[in-house]
């Protein structure tokens, strides 16, 4: 197969890109013009310089493939909306469009389980209407997904839908990092009580859904959720994390809604002061860590033949053995092994 990768550079792109290659496929990456492309290099990748913003910069790169994996989006930046619907609306719009003229048998679009919404009653299963978090990310991954619908209703793009939990690995300085980081200067907090469930996945079961999306038959034009049916809580989640760096876990419990409203506070001071980092806390990181998030993968198992593969506490070993290997290259103090006393 030659296969097209958006996003290839990043945490969902490499492990992808790496299990793609090992089943024998020709992989082509996007990648923006400015970006280090090394790893692809090292790795024999075809390497196509572009961005998901121009069109004219995707004819070549779709040129002659037979699968298209659409990971490319903008997240975790404190960036307007603006920016944030260039790339994940606008760029998946320009992306359905030249897969659509060269002929692609499939397209993967990476989407989020954000699309639903936060703190719902219930476990969200695929019928449930998208109702975005009102926050950038949230709201532009839901208009991109309604861009693709609208390429398979009216134009029979051969598109799947993914919407995968929050995924983390090695290599996750986005969500993993940030948490242990905080975790190894003593700054970790409990959200509420900890005991709500938290949506996380490891990034290989993340691949696998995506491998399976891309090759069934009845895949398309369907949409389907990515994540682990064994969730664990805030508290057994944070308190395995900080086990396995060598932190202590946090003990501090900070209640919801004072916290939310901080947060409201600190991202409005944010936006008043034209600031270009993201605040240290946001409603969208309270609302994630603060409340009960569930969502059913009954359909790709079923459908797909999905199965989660990696429990989150085998998950959260692999990522921390990580984590302390490049904490320990950093800062040159050899690696500590961390384990469960006897």
């Amino acid at each position: 197969m030659q296969i097209l990768v958006t996003g290839a550079t990043g945490l969902l792109g490499r492990h992808l890109l790496s299990s793609l290659l090992e089943r024998g496929d020709t992989v082509r990456a996007l990648v923006l013009p400015a970006e280090n492309a090394v790893w692809l290099e090292e790795r024999n990748v075809a390497i196509y310089r572009g961005d998901v913003r121009k069109q004219d910069t995707l004819v070549e790169p779709m040129r002659g493939v037979d699968k298209v994996f659409h990971l490319a989006g903008m997240m975790g930046v404190w960036r307007p909306m603006r920016d944030y619907y260039s790339v994940n609306v606008e760029g998946t719009r320009y992306v359905c469009q030249a897969a659509l003229g060269a002929g692609v048998s499939r397209l993967v679009h990476v989407s989020s389980w954000n699309v639903y919404g936060i703190g719902l009653r219930q476990p969200a299963n695929e019928d449930l209407p998208l109702a975005p978090f009102p926050e950038p990310y949230s709201l532009t991954k839901a208009e991109g997904e309604k861009v693709v619908r609208g390429f398979i209703d009216r134009h029979h793009l051969p598109a799947v839908i993914i919407r995968p939990d929050t995924f983390f690995g090695p290599g996750d300085r986005l969500h993993f990092g940030r948490m242990a980081d905080r975790l190894s200067m003593g700054q970790g907090i409990v959200i509420g009580s900890g005991r709500n469930t938290l949506p996380f996945v490891y990034v290989s079961d993340v691949v696998q859904g995506l491998l399976l999306a891309a090759d069934h038959a009845a895949a398309v034009g369907q949409a389907y959720n990515i994540g682990n049916d064994r969730p664990l809580t805030q508290e057994q989640f944070l308190g395995a994390m900080a086990q396995e760096i060598g932190a202590r876990p946090p003990r501090v419990h900070v209640p919801f809604l004072p916290l939310y409203a901080l947060a409201f506070a600190i991202e409005q001071l944010a936006v008043l002061g034209r600031s270009q980092h993201q605040p240290l806390i946001t409603r969208l990181g309270a609302k994630l860590f603060g409340t009960n998030n569930l969502h059913t993968i009954d359909k790709a198992c079923r459908e797909l033949g999905y199965t989660p593969k990696v429990s989150i506490p085998e998950g959260i070993r692999i990522a921390g053995s990580w984590y302390r290997l490049q904490r320990s290259e950093l800062t040159g103090v050899p690696e500590i092994q961390v384990g469960t006393p006897a």
